[in-house]
């Protein structure tokens, strides 16, 4: 469609010509909440001012739409054509608040009537009707008519919203009055009665009664203009019933003009018994639970309305605070620990926060078994296992290793294993020259005798006796050339297979062996727990090479002195070990522990740490 103008006026407002750019285009279409007044209203305005056509226009949003038309049907190209060019006086309706007139694509015959409304609470809204007329003052007729009832809906809707608001502050201050009267009082009996005797007055009750939810029961608290009653009476009797009737459904119950929305049996009976009143119970609710009821009384054939209804629920529930808070605290000190002590069991024991109360639960149970249950206390150290006694064995004269018939390891047996034998070549011959000298000095010492020289004699019988010792001791060497084990055990040391023919000399150390049937532990403890130790105490070791293998033991002896083992202050331990097993050899290592005491877990767990920070904080 080819661009068009058309020239927009607002002559009666006093304002100038002015020409706007219109690109007709289809409207967007919506249904809007006040969609079937705003269809009457332009239906009337249509028949009004004999307009061929019109519609409604929302213009809140950055597009126009198009909310209802007439005539409903038919015509719609034609007035998607027409709307485009009254779109420029829309516009300016709306932000200006004034009913324009404007001829249609410059023809002073044919008039678009652009009236804007402004209602509380709705986005703007504008009626435009397309009027065909030959006199422009009749157009100028029909733009003032438009504006008339645009002013006519405004001062409508602003009297039925002031009339609305009136009727709210009135209610709120029939309200505020009864929360005036009755929170200038500090004890709950008398505001309870202060808030019957008001409610009564206020709203032309014949009593009204006040009662509190105690354990399953309700229990009347006061009555309007009865300072003393028994609750043994009828009459409260049958008020607890309508207010447990009222508690138990939560609800407002109305008696008897309410229809059957909820049970009215209480109700139903305590009012036929009295001629037949109008009840009224409402529900005080304090953080969401119904924990208070109020029952108001009226005479016969005086019911209650659904605005009164309405200020006493607002009246209540700006009572109710205050009145519950009383309820809970103003009692004696021996009360309130009990509903203390009720409310936090019924959360412990309540089906809410299960997660909580079972860690709860499972933490408090873990502190008291740490604070209470007691387990040995043991003190840990690492141990080397050791020989009780361990033989070693010398080289029993200067000479070299002929033969070595054992390894590292292999079992002993006392005076029949054969460890090493020694060269004794060397050791022959000069037992052979030892003999041979003995032989001659015999011949001397004999011949002498014959010749009776006796000096000569007594010389060669010294030096003969002289090489029998030197015999005795080569024959005696030569014995000790196999060397055997002075005790039965294990092999410990000596792997000499590998120096055969090496030389040895007198006392060197060539073989040690060690009886396995008697070892012992040998215990490092660290010097913060040795004075825990006590001689005769029992424990259990792991070696490294074995550990699943616990092998009981016991303290012998501690060593009052301290060493320096791997840089750190220790105590030697000496342990009898209670078992032994077979692959047991002495160097072993591992982890000892000896049980002290039994003390509470928690003793045991936190002793380094308690120690640590009264080092660091010298306390």
């Amino acid at each position: 469609m080819p661009e068009e103008r058309a020239t927009v006026s607002n002559e009666s407002a006093g304002g100038p010509r002015a020409e706007v750019d219109v690109r007709p285009k289809p409207l967007r279409r919506m249904d809007h909440p006040w969609a079937a007044f705003w269809a009457e209203l332009l239906a009337l305005q249509c028949r009004c001012c004999r307009a061929r056509q019109g519609a409604v226009l929302q213009m809140g949003g950055s597009d126009p739409v198009l909310v209802g038309m007439y005539p409903t049907v038919g015509g719609e190209q034609e007035l998607d054509a027409w709307l485009g060019h009254c779109l420029a006086a829309a516009q300016k309706a709306s932000s200006t608040g004034a009913t324009i007139l404007s001829p249609v694509n410059g023809d002073f015959r044919t008039f678009a009537v652009v009236a804007p409304f402004r209602l509380a609470g709705q986005e703007p809204v504008v009626t435009a009707i397309e009027l065909t007329l030959a006199d422009r003052n009749a157009a100028e007729a029909t733009r003032q008519l438009m504006e008339l009832m645009a002013g006519l809906v405004a001062m409508t809707e602003r009297h039925f919203s002031r009339q609305g608001h009136n009727v709210a502050a009135g209610r709120l201050q029939k309200a505020l009055g009864i929360l005036a009267a009755v929170n200038c009082q500090n004890r709950l009996q008398g505001m309870a009665m202060a808030l019957c005797n008001e409610m009564a007055a206020q709203w032309r009750c014949e009593r009204v009664s006040l009662g509190f939810l105690k354990g399953r029961y309700v229990q009347v608290k006061a009555m309007s203009h009865t300072e003393h009653f028994v609750r043994k009476m009828r009459l409260v009797q049958d008020l607890e019933a309508v207010m447990e009737e009222c508690l138990d459904q939560d609800c407002e119950v109305l008696y008897p003009l309410q229809e059957a929305a909820c049970i009215r049996r209480a109700a139903g009976e305590f009012s036929a018994g009295r001629g037949g009143k109008a009840l009224l119970s409402l529900p005080l609710r304090h953080e969401g639970k119904p924990g208070a009821v109020v029952t108001l009384e009226r005479g016969v054939g005086e019911s209650f309305t659904s605005d009164e209804v309405e200020v006493i629920r607002l009246a209540c529930d700006l009572e109710t605070p205050r009145l519950m808070s009383l309820h809970r605290y103003d009692q004696w000190f021996g009360a309130r620990l009990a509903a203390w002590v009720r409310r936090l069991l019924a959360t412990l024991v309540g089906p809410r926060y299960t997660w909580a109360k079972a860690t709860a639960v499972c933490a408090f149970a873990f502190v008291l078994f740490v604070v209470f249950a007691r387990g040995w206390y043991r003190v840990r150290a690492p141990f080397v296992v050791e020989a009780v006694s361990q033989y070693k064995i010398a080289a029993p004269f200067d000479g070299f290793i002929k033969s070595v018939g054992l390894e590292v390891g292999d079992a002993i047996v006392e005076g029949q294993t054969a460890l090493a034998e020694l060269d004794t070549a060397e050791l022959r011959l000069q037992l052979a020259a030892a003999k041979a000298e003995q032989a001659g000095y015999s011949k001397q010492a004999d011949a002498a005798m014959r010749d009776g020289k006796t000096a000569e004699a007594q010389i060669a019988q010294a030096s003969a006796d002289r090489s029998g010792a030197q015999i005795d001791l080569l024959t005696h060497r030569i014995a000790q050339a196999r060397i055997l084990s002075p005790v039965t055990g294990t092999l410990v040391t000596g792997d000499l297979k590998r120096q055969i023919g090496a030389p040895v000399q007198t006392g060197q150390i060539l073989f040690e062996v060690a009886p396995l049937d008697s070892l012992r532990a040998e215990l490092y403890v660290a010097e913060d727990e040795v004075f825990d130790i006590a001689v005769g105490l029992e424990g259990e070791l792991a070696t490294a090479t074995y550990p699943s293998e616990y092998i009981r033991f016991v303290v012998e002896r501690i060593n009052p002195a301290a060493e320096v083992v791997n840089n750190h202050n220790v105590f030697k331990v000496r342990a009898r070990l209670l078992e032994s097993r077979s692959w047991m050899r002495p160097g072993m290592e591992g982890v000892a522990k000896v049980a002290v005491e039994k003390r509470p877990y928690a003793w045991i767990w936190s002793r380094k740490v308690v120690n640590w920070v009264r080092m660091k904080l010298w306390i």
